[in-house]
């Protein structure tokens, strides 16, 4: 009489019922088919790594403000100083710091269509103690503004470029004279004119001093009244800050 045994690596079938039932007001489904094996089976392998966050790099952007500040001077060949408010003047730009930022060496560069200084007007500029005649005028447009700040020793390097525009009234205006020079904290030398500077200290206040050539132009007069070619100084108060 034969017997027919199951062998014991056969697997077992459960079938469960596909009703889901319901616990404590939540409903639970289970798996229809459920299969059972006496045979070994792998353990799944759950990762314990973590995984990396990325990083978000800091911005090594800033902006800068620039403001022009009174009791400031300018200077033409050897003639004595003008003296010369320059408060009101402003201007905003741009800041990179340089490397990592530990010389503290930041790079600026200054929006010359926000930047503007005050004219040399009445006003604005004294000349031995007297204002300037009446409907003279002297506009400063500037062309370029840019260098170094080292935001550690309050060293100021910044390139200036501008042109003056001489006027009186509408009867006569001279062809513009362009300057262009170093404006720095440090001490600026030229062969008849020199000055120093004050670097930034924690408040942005600074005193900054450039010594430029000035040549000449098409302006017989000008030429004349100012004995171009020759230096010119300027002495500037200010305030340079960061955002």
């Amino acid at each position: 009489m034969g017997c027919k045994l199951n062998t014991p690596n056969a697997p077992v079938l459960f079938k469960f019922p596909t009703k889901s039932p319901k616990l404590g007001g939540k409903t639970f489904t289970l798996c229809p088919n459920f299969c059972l094996s006496s045979q070994n089976q792998e353990t799944p392998t759950i990762s314990t790594a973590k995984t990396p966050q990325t990083q978000i790099p800091k911005s090594n952007f800033s902006t800068v403000h620039f403001k022009s500040l009174t009791a400031c001077k300018l200077g033409i060949s050897r003639y004595p100083d003008f003296e010369y408010n320059a408060e009101g003047g402003t201007g905003t730009g741009s800041a990179k710091i340089d490397g990592d930022g530990g010389s503290g060496e930041v790079s600026v560069s200054f929006d010359v269509g926000t930047l503007y200084i005050p004219p040399l007007t009445t006003q604005t500029t004294k000349f031995l103690g007297l204002p300037l005649p009446p409907f003279l005028k002297i506009d400063i447009v500037p062309e370029l503004f840019h260098g170094n700040i080292n935001q550690e020793s309050g060293k100021i390097e910044l390139e200036f470029k501008a042109k003056f525009l001489f006027s009186v009234g509408n009867v006569y205006k001279a062809p513009p004279l362009l300057v262009k020079t170093v404006l720095t904290s440090e001490e600026s030398k030229g062969s008849i004119r020199s000055g120093k500077g004050e670097r930034l200290d924690e408040k942005g206040k600074c005193r900054l001093v450039g010594v430029a050539i000035v040549d000449p132009i098409d302006d017989l007069l000008l030429n004349s009244f100012l004995s171009l070619p020759t230096e010119c100084i300027a002495k500037l108060n200010a305030i340079i800050t960061f955002s």
